[in-house]
């Protein structure tokens, strides 16, 4: 069994999908870990009631000192996949030195179109039809890294940015944990 950690800094929606697929009989990977850089994240209460171990790893003044402390907190768990769902902060070279190449993130937008923490809005004021969620792999840049998979949504004429965005969470749910799935299964077989 393949062990995942999720990062958050939300609700936990995304954590949610990817905790409730882990448990299914079939499944090729499990969440042993919910961290995060806010100690009241609503998703660490999901993990709780899940009986999911979880951590903060609240942000420090020196922003190195804060990697390292967060590379550490999420090494304790053995991790064959990091998955950022609604983490709020960028990672550095610390962290990226222990997990890159097995550090995921989505983004509900269809990168490289619509990068940073304002991907919705931004698609909105751009007036695109489709829009969407992307699935990628962390690098050093900001939405930068390579893509794994993406999936299109529809903008409706009278989306808002939260009607829109909940779309997009409801497509971006299913494709994280169909892509986690795969990513850990290639690895149990290749």
């Amino acid at each position: 069994m393949k062990r995942v950690v999720v990062l958050l800094s939300g609700s936990g929606t995304l954590a949610q999908s990817l905790i409730t697929a882990g448990r299914l009989p079939d499944s090729v990977f499990q969440v042993v870990a919910v961290g995060s850089d806010l100690p009241d994240a609503l998703g660490l209460m999901r993990a709780a009631d899940a009986g999911i171990e979880h951590f903060v790893v609240e942000m420090l003044p020196d922003r190195k000192a804060w990697n390292i402390e967060l590379a550490e907190a999420v090494a304790r768990y053995q991790p064959d996949l990091v998955v950022s769902a609604g983490f709020m902060r960028i990672v550095g070279t610390d962290f990226l030195d222990l997990f890159g190449g097995r550090f995921i993130n989505s983004h509900p937008a269809l990168l490289p179109s619509f990068p940073g923490a304002h991907g919705v809005r931004d698609a909105l004021a751009a007036g695109v039809k489709v829009t969407g969620t992307t699935i990628f792999m962390v690098d050093s840049g900001v939405d930068t890294g390579r893509i794994i998979a993406q999936e299109p949504v529809r903008v409706l004429d009278e989306d808002t940015e939260q009607t829109l965005h909940e779309r997009i969470k409801v497509v971006e749910r299913d494709l994280l944990v169909q892509v986690v799935t795969q990513l850990l299964s290639e690895e149990n077989h290749g």
